[in-house]
């Protein structure tokens, strides 16, 4: 999977060994010092994993090594902290800019499950908030998890949802009623169509949240003679290992097809899994062969596993609990001679690295908006001394706390790696400001599909859709309940058992 990683892991046991065996390591909480303990046990494996792994640890002055030169001092500070939590957050680099993506994680085994696609939810992916004007406020619906709660009751792609609970949204309080999505509890959507710029109610959908598994392999479809050319297109929501076997599956599609243009849809894609995202671009691009696709740097102290993903030829297989069960030959389109990527503000990290690592290749067209803007990667560290905190088997069994900090930056073959901001679009399409005509995925005349198929029938910027926009203005999203692991870019266990 990892031609140049598969050359440094072994050198991966010595360096664990020469980590595990630190001072800090040793130590066997609750260890008393002078009538010193540390009251809590999870806080020595917070700050003993962020001193190992974390991407900044040389810019963070509490996770400097001479901090726990001093065990009583060390431990009165870790007994400052009231919750892992807290001790997790103040050690974090410029939180909320620099790293925007390291997090705290209560429940690892429920982070497993989600990285995969299983969660408990209503199955609704909303819109941002979108002011309509008169104090009026919509979201619509972008994306419904087949099989989902929300797919049962009827709700589909486009809807606007113009009220929660039987609370209407509007300017001042949007935030409060849009996190009524995420309550864990059973909630009453309202969905409105739009008349003369006021909103009358369509329907009420009472639905409450279950688990579903999603695939994010959501739609492969097939253009006849755009400009003479076969197009194909594919609808793409998550990096899942588990569905390793089902992207190939779609690749055989269009390669059977014999596509000459194919347009990727990641609008509302967040990433997920490294080695995922390097099979994607080995079945994109047949004529890289097995060059380098990205490159990964680690922290000083990891330098020994730092290296690089290539274009595959093969691709691992694994269930739902992240198990591998087989490997399959990938299905490799050979005529594809540039890259269309839909794009949006919810397009990010493995997402964007497919556009990156792509790049020195092939032309890659983004069409949409600007992407979300996260060039660097996380592990799952887990309370286990011994394997360096990369272990899940060997986890303290007493809690299911772990953390998931950032660990390393990606590169691409030529070494670039500066889209913090994102990715500006090729070509601008905002769909909120068709938020009355969203139409389905594949639709020939949803807007931002259509803008693709209309740049390759030479049309350009130019799209010829006879959609109309609409007065709309977006609202700030600060206050709106994010929903973890939606925008990742990790690595997964085999990286360090192989």
């Amino acid at each position: 999977m990892k031609k140049h990683i598969y050359l440094i892991t072994a050198y991966l046991f010595l360096a664990v060994y020469i980590v595990g065996c630190s001072k800090n390591d040793n130590l066997t909480p609750p260890l008393v010092v002078d009538d010193t303990k540390i009251d809590n046990p999870i806080n020595h494996f917070v700050w003993s994993g962020m001193n190992s792994w974390y991407n900044w640890q040389g810019n963070v002055s509490n996770l400097a090594d001479s901090k726990s030169d001093d065990l009583k001092e060390y431990y009165t500070y870790l007994n400052g902290f009231s919750t892992p939590e807290s001790l997790f957050n103040s050690l974090l680099f410029d939180k909320g800019n620099t790293d925007r993506f390291s997090w705290f994680i209560e429940d690892y085994v429920e982070q497993q499950q989600q990285f995969q696609g299983i969660s408990k939810t209503t199955g609704i992916k909303r819109s941002i908030p979108v002011a309509i004007g008169n104090n009026q406020v919509i979201i619509y619906v972008q994306h419904v998890t087949v099989g989902s709660p929300a797919d049962i009751a009827g709700i589909k792609r486009g809807d606007i949802i113009n009220a929660i609970d039987n609370e209407i949204i509007n300017e001042t309080n949007y935030a409060s009623v849009i996190n009524k999505l995420y309550s864990g509890e059973s909630i009453l959507v309202s969905t409105a169509i739009e008349q003369n710029g006021t909103l009358s109610k369509v329907n009420d959908f009472s639905i409450a949240p279950a688990v579903v598994s999603d695939n994010p392999v959501f739609l492969t479809k097939t253009f006849d003679n755009i400009n003479g050319k076969k197009v194909g297109y594919l609808v793409y929501n998550g990096f899942r290992s588990s569905f390793n076997d089902e992207l190939n599956a779609a690749f055989a599609t269009l390669k059977t097809e014999g596509v000459e243009e194919l347009i990727l849809d990641l609008r509302i894609n967040g990433g997920g899994s490294v080695a995922t995202s390097s099979y994607l671009a080995s079945m994109i691009y047949a004529n890289a062969g097995t060059d380098k696709f990205a490159d990964l740097l680690f922290n000083s102290k990891h330098t020994n596993q730092s290296g690089s993903y290539d274009f595959q030829n093969e691709l691992n297989v694994y269930d739902a609990s992240g198990e591998k069960t087989g490997e399959e030959t990938i299905n490799r389109l050979t005529t594809i001679n540039s890259l269309y990527v839909l794009a949006s503000g919810s397009t990010a990290s493995a997402s964007e690295m497919i556009i990156n690592g792509l790049k020195p290749f092939i032309p890659v067209k983004v069409i949409g908006t600007k992407t979300y803007g996260k060039n660097v990667g996380s592990i799952t560290l887990f309370d286990s001394a011994s394997s360096d905190f990369t272990s899940e088997a060997s986890a303290s069994s007493s809690h299911k706390n772990a953390m998931q900090p950032i660990v390393f930056q990606i590169f691409n073959k030529l070494g670039e790696s500066d889209y913090t901001n994102g990715f500006d679009p090729d070509i601008e399409v905002i769909e909120y400001q068709y938020w009355n005509n969203i139409l389905p995925f594949g639709d020939e005349n949803e807007v931002v599909l259509k803008t693709a198929l209309d740049d390759i029938r030479g049309l350009g910027s130019k799209s010829s859709t006879t959609l109309k926009m609409k007065t709309a203005h977006k609202l700030n999203t600060s206050k709106l309940v994010k929903t973890r692991f939606e925008n990742e870019m990790y690595i997964d266990d085999d990286f360090f058992n192989q």
